[in-house]
C-alpha cells in the first residue's frame, strides 16, 4: 500500500493533532506515548517539550522522526527551528512571539510547513497573508498545560476562522472528550489535545472515544 507524501498542503488533512507533554505522561516516556499514539492510527505528532536539554531532545527527535516516517505520519518540531532542520521534520510550529513567518521560511526552505498559533481575527488574517501554510486557533478552552497561555478565545474566534480563512487550521487549547464534539460542531475538522491523551492510562481507549465523539458531531 502506498503511503501517502506529505506535504505543507496536506499535513493538516488529519482529525487529531497529538502533542507531547512528558511531564504529564505518568511516568512514561515521549518514545512509548507516540509509539502508542501511532498504533492507533494518530497521522500527526507535534514534538513540544520546552525544559529539556538540546541533546536529549536531537536523540528523542531522531527516533520519533523515523517512527512517524514508518508510520505514515507526519512530525512537526515546536519551536526548535534549528532541531527541526536537523531531524528533517514535516514541519515546525512558531508562536507569535517567536520569529516571523519569513524568517522562518529563509531557514527551513520551501518544503517544510510552518505553523503559527493566532488567538485574534487579526492574527489569522494577518499569518495567511504572510504564508503560514496552517494556524493554531485558540485556546478555545482554558488550558494549563502552558505556563505563557493567553486566556480562552471561545467559540466565537473559531466560527470566524471557519467562515473567512482559507488556509488550514487546527483547534487547539483545553480540548477534552467531553467537550471535542461541540468544537466539531463548530467546524473543527482537525483538534490538538495535550494532556487529555498523554495522560490517559489507555491512549488507544482515549483516541477511540475521541474519534467516536467527534464523529457524533458530523452525523448530526
Amino acid at each position: 500500500m502506498s503511503v501517502k507524501k506529505i506535504t505543507r498542503q496536506n499535513i493538516l488533512d488529519t482529525d487529531i493533532y497529538c502533542l507531547t507533554a512528558e511531564k504529564f505522561s505518568q511516568g512514561r516516556s515521549n518514545l512509548e506515548v507516540v509509539k502508542a499514539m501511532l498504533d492507533n492510527g494518530i497521522k500527526l505528532i507535534q514534538y513540544r517539550e520546552k525544559e529539556k536539554k538540546m541533546g536529549l531532545k536531537y536523540e528523542e527527535c531522531l527516533e520519533i522522526r523515523k517512527m512517524t516516517r514508518d508510520a505514515g505520519a507526519a512530525f512537526i518540531i515546536n519551536d526548535d527551528i534549528d532541531l527541526a532542520i536537523l531531524v528533517e521534520a514535516d514541519g515546525v510550529h512558531v508562536g507569535q512571539k517567536d520569529f516571523p513567518i519569513e524568517a522562518v521560511r529563509k531557514l527551513v526552505g520551501e518544503n517544510m510547513a510552518i505553523g503559527l498559533s493566532t488567538h485574534s481575527p487579526e492574527q489569522a488574517r494577518d499569518a495567511q497573508k504572510r504564508g503560514a501554510d496552517y494556524i493554531g486557533v485558540g485556546p478555545v478552552f482554558r488550558t494549563f498545560t502552558k505556563d505563557d497561555v493567553c486566556d480562552p478565545v471561545g467559540f466565537e474566534y473559531l466560527d470566524y476562522v471557519v467562515k473567512n480563512i482559507e488556509i488550514p487550521f487546527v483547534a487547539i487549547g483545553g480540548i477534552k472528550e467531553n467537550n471535542v464534539a461541540e468544537v466539531a460542531k463548530h467546524g473543527a475538522s482537525c483538534v490538538a489535545l495535550v494532556t487529555e491523551i498523554v495522560e490517559a492510562d489507555n491512549i488507544g481507549d482515549k483516541i477511540k472515544a475521541l474519534r467516536n465523539a467527534m464523529q457524533s458531531a458530523n452525523d448530526i
